[in-house]
């Protein structure tokens, strides 16, 4: 819902502000006061096209902010969420507009493309009677209306589901296919590679083992020598490192026994003496094991030769042979069963598909049905509108080229005659801005039941027409308004009567410049205000009277709904203008 809308430097306007609540508000004025104005800078501020021309003359900039309750629009909130932009279920969108045409935009104080200004803007307003920015011109939008209006949540839910698993598989089946497109050569190249890794079968360090056992068989006389050499160092009986640790253990023990601070020495004798003797005996037990095995050198030799061949060329180090040996296996393997998987994936997407053709079927029956429903709605209500001899029509045909989509298998769009004789034509090539305003309104009360933009905004919707069609058309705007919030642009007081509120707008010129103001309306000036569109330049005593009638023929109605007319006229929003606004 639109709370607050300020405009700055925007065509004429210098500075104005218009605080508005949910109901029907009519915004009145002389031709030219630059009612529309306001449209067209809700329009801007909601991602419209904009150029120099939207800066008001003098100025270097136009800046425009609008202001929305977000707390029963989950969809509005759901986009900033994903924007990742906070709101706390409030929205401020501003837009500037520099006098060398560049703009900027920004939600909530952050900086975005224009693009996110009109991606969120077709979550919060619907403008209707300007012919570049209306949701009814969609063809997604006027799905999702026939949709709503034939209460198929369910079924297009079904549907889309039924898309999305039927797409998962057929990716699955593409992935696949892709795969096997070189599928016979790369299973003949990794079966030659497992062949010879099978051959070889490299364990997991094995290179690293059988390096080390290489480096010491090459080097088996250096050992040798160097073993023996240690061994008389440590067990020569005269010199060896033994024999003077046993000489040293029989001294210390003695002078302990004399002085007991010796005793830490002797005990540390004592272990080196041990720690000697293992020592000899390991080198014996390793000398032993030095002897010269021809065949074993020869076997590491050649082993180690096929490791490191078969590494180079798979351009790996030897160590990772065994890893490649694995991984190569696993893919061979997969390879191998893929025929399978694909038959299967195939077998499985059919289904899906069958699934999700059964629900589009029963979904585009019912929208059929809700079609021709809301077609007769429709086109009664244009009869009521001024359009007389009028029709609606709802053309759905298959969608071609035959895809399935998660929206169903119809191609769906609105087609109006507006004028008996004429043929009907897509509603988006309606040529009357004023009769596709009418149209348009007549759709949104023909759906009051389907989900409606929060805040919907009409201009020239009474264009052409008078007396008890005008009449209608307000109330219609008030019936539609129960729900939400509407703003009308009119020149009829047939349609102003009806409003909740009204709104003047009006064009003061001072000191050689002209300036659009706004009035939030109270009864009495309400009652001036309807007296002048009913009688023109000069408001007779007879023609306020006739306004008061007008009001008080609204009010039971307002009743109704439990809201006083009189106290939401002046109590409930609030318009302000002037130049320090």
């Amino acid at each position: 819902m639109l709370t607050h809308l300020q405009i700055r430097d925007f065509a004429i306007v210098e500075a104005v502000e218009l605080e508005l609540e949910q109901g029907f508000t009519a915004l009145t004025g002389e031709t030219g006061a630059g009612k529309s104005i306001l449209v067209d800078a809700l329009l801007l501020a909601v991602g419209g096209r904009a150029d120099s021309a939207a800066v008001r003359h003098g100025s270097e900039r136009a800046d425009i902010s609008a202001a929305f309750d977000l707390a029963k629009n989950d969809a509005a909130r759901a986009w900033l969420d994903a924007q990742s932009i906070g709101h706390e279920s409030e929205a401020h969108l501003r837009r500037l507009v520099s006098s060398d045409g560049r703009s900027r935009a920004y939600i909530n104080g952050q900086a975005v493309p224009v693009q996110s200004l009109r991606a969120l803007g077709e979550h919060l307003v619907d403008i209707h009677g300007q012919l570049e920015f209306q949701s009814l011109s969609r063809r997604a939008y006027q799905r999702e209306l026939l949709d709503g209006s034939g209460g198929h949540a369910k079924e297009s839910a079904t549907v889309r589901d039924a898309f999305r698993a039927w797409q998962a598989l057929e990716r699955q089946r593409a992935a696949l296919e892709d795969q096997g497109r070189d599928r016979a050569h790369r299973l003949e190249m990794l079966s030659h590679y497992v062949t010879e890794l099978d051959a070889l079968d490299p364990k997991p360090g094995e290179a690293m083992d059988l390096a080390d056992e290489r480096r010491r068989v090459t080097s088996l006389g250096r050992l040798v020598e160097g073993t023996r050499q240690v061994e008389e160092l440590l067990a020569t009986e005269e010199t060896g490192a033994a024999s003077a640790l046993a000489r040293s253990q029989t001294l210390l023990r003695q002078l302990a026994g004399i002085d007991p601070a010796l005793a830490p020495a002797a005990a540390l004798v004592d272990e080196a003496s041990i720690a000697c003797r293992e020592a000899l005996a390991s080198l014996g037990r390793y000398t032993q094991s030095l002897e010269s095995d021809p065949a074993r050198q020869e076997f590491v030799e050649t082993r180690l030769a096929a490791l490191e061949a078969l590494a180079r060329k798979h351009r790996v180090e030897v160590g990772e042979l065994s890893a490649l040996h694995e991984r190569l296996s696993a893919e061979l393997a997969e390879l191998g069963s893929s025929a399978v998987d694909a038959a299967e994936l195939e077998r499985r997407s059919a289904v899906a598909l069958e699934e999700y053709e059964s629900a589009a079927r029963v979904l585009s029956a019912q929208r059929r049905a809700a079609a021709a429903a809301l077609d007769r709605k429709v086109t009664l209500l244009m009869q009521e509108l001024g359009m007389r001899g009028g029709i609606f029509e709802t053309r759905i045909e298959a969608a071609a080229p035959l895809a399935p989509s998660e929206h169903g298998a119809d191609d769906i769009e609105f087609l109006v005659s507006a004028n008996p004789g004429q043929p009907a034509r897509p509603l988006a090539r309606t040529a009357s801005g004023g009769e596709l305003s009418r149209i348009s309104l007549a759709l949104q009360v023909a759906t009051l039941d389907a989900a409606h933009l929060p805040c919907l905004v009409f201009d020239e919707v009474d264009a052409g027409v008078g007396g008890a069609v005008a009449e209608m058309v307000g109330r219609q705007l008030r019936a539609l308004a129960a729900s939400g919030q509407v703003l009308c642009v009119t020149h009829l007081p047939q349609v102003a009567s009806q409003a909740d509120r009204q709104v003047r707008v009006a064009k003061r010129a001072e000191g050689g410049v002209t300036r659009t103001a706004l009035e939030m309306l109270d009864d009495e000036a309400r009652v001036e205000e309807l007296a002048r569109m009913l009688g023109g330049a000069s408001v007779t005593e007879r023609a306020r009277e006739h306004a008061r009638e007008m009001l008080e023929s609204g009010r039971p109605r307002a009743a109704r709904r439990g809201v006083s007319a009189s106290a939401r006229g002046a109590g409930s929003s609030r318009a302000r203008s002037g130049r320090g606004a």
